[in-house]
């Protein structure tokens, strides 16, 4: 979350003539209800459960971007499944830096606690080594513009 995912995967997917698909806006569009009441109203668990519902649901796409929550990875069915479909581009950015972009959003359910900056430190610190064993290129967004993000990873899939 706050690293940019969904403004390089929209300017990403336009550069290389391909479609973008954002995983939690099919969800909240499938559910018909927003991530936030899933959470509340279903739990962390069933939303795991419809990620990988959608990446089930793409393998058969060609020509996509799409851009996950970054909880997608956690499972290692949704890895293997994502593998399949194509690259894995970590857009990561320094805790601060994610704070400083979402802390006026009210959207984000793992979010909702007295001390969001420490839940984004707690998180992070979790996820990072799954996140660095899974990706095929990493990229910190955290001094970057969109532009350069998204110029650095078509350089990158360019020489792949």
């Amino acid at each position: 979350m706050g690293s940019g995912k969904s403004a390089v995967g929209h300017r990403l997917a336009k550069q290389l003539g391909m479609s973008y698909l954002d995983a939690d806006g099919l969800i909240e569009k499938t559910e018909k209800m927003s991530i936030k009441d899933i959470f509340a109203k279903k739990g962390e668990p069933h939303f795991r459960d419809l990620e990988t519902e959608v990446i089930k649901t793409l393998q058969d796409y060609d020509k996509l971007v799409i851009s996950t929550g970054g909880g997608m990875v956690l499972r290692e069915e949704n890895v293997r499944m994502l593998k399949e479909i194509g690259p894995l581009v970590l857009l990561w950015a320094e805790p601060d830096v994610i704070y400083q972009r979402i802390k006026d959003q009210t959207h984000r359910p793992l979010l909702n606690v007295p001390d969001p900056k420490a839940e984004i430190k707690m998180i992070l610190g979790f996820r990072e080594p799954i996140y660095n064993k899974v990706a095929d290129f990493k990229i910190d967004t955290s001094k970057l513009s969109v532009e350069e993000v998204t110029s650095k990873i078509f350089q990158w899939l360019k020489s792949e």
